[in-house]
């Protein structure tokens, strides 16, 4: 039997993404922002409303990125979610982040979070939504396999359950995916 609990923004896995930008003087800024994902193949979209620093800085510099939490660093992580630039412009610095310049676009890579979407801001879309194009995906060294790739269990990325407010960590791989269902054809 099922139980029915109304409408709801529940989905599984949300992402914990920190989106990295710079204001108008060039400083660095960060937000945690739950609502986000991919847009298109080459492209995200992030749910962010307009009073934020970050909606501001993408708008005015046109670039951002897109840093997955991690385990090692959730307090971090849940502090920029929480704290505004617009009224605590250090927080980076409070939380112990750094930064290091994209390459690519003109936005921070947060040097704790080891892997990150690089963004070119493209638009709001009717939804007030803001879609970027992916220019760059940049990982660390220290999250790579044997493969040259990204480990998962080496980046040890957090969800969110919005549930219980809580955050968690994605789990062992159950299946490979595009073989596994091969077995039903």
């Amino acid at each position: 039997m099922r139980k029915d609990f109304g409408k709801k923004s529940w989905v599984y896995p949300l992402p914990v993404l920190i989106i990295g930008t710079y204001d108008e003087d060039g400083k660095p800024d960060a937000m945690n922002a739950a609502w986000g994902g991919l847009y298109d193949a080459d492209k995200v979209v992030l749910c962010l409303s307009a009073g934020h620093k970050t909606t501001a800085n993408i708008k005015s510099r046109k670039a951002f990125t897109v840093s997955f939490a991690t385990a090692a660093h959730v307090v971090e992580a849940d502090y920029v979610g929480m704290v505004s630039a617009n009224t605590q412009p250090d927080k980076l610095e409070k939380a112990g982040l750094h930064t290091t310049k994209s390459i690519h676009v003109d936005a921070p890579l947060i040097n704790e979070f080891p892997m990150a979407l690089e963004c070119r801001f493209l638009k709001v879309n009717e939804d007030g939504n803001i879609i970027g194009e992916i220019v760059n995906v940049s990982a660390d060294e220290s999250v790579l396999g044997a493969d040259g790739n990204i480990d998962v269990s080496k980046l040890d990325p957090i969800t969110f359950d919005p549930v219980h407010n809580a955050y968690l960590r994605l789990g062992k791989a159950v299946g490979s995916a595009f073989r596994d269902g091969a077995a039903l054809k």
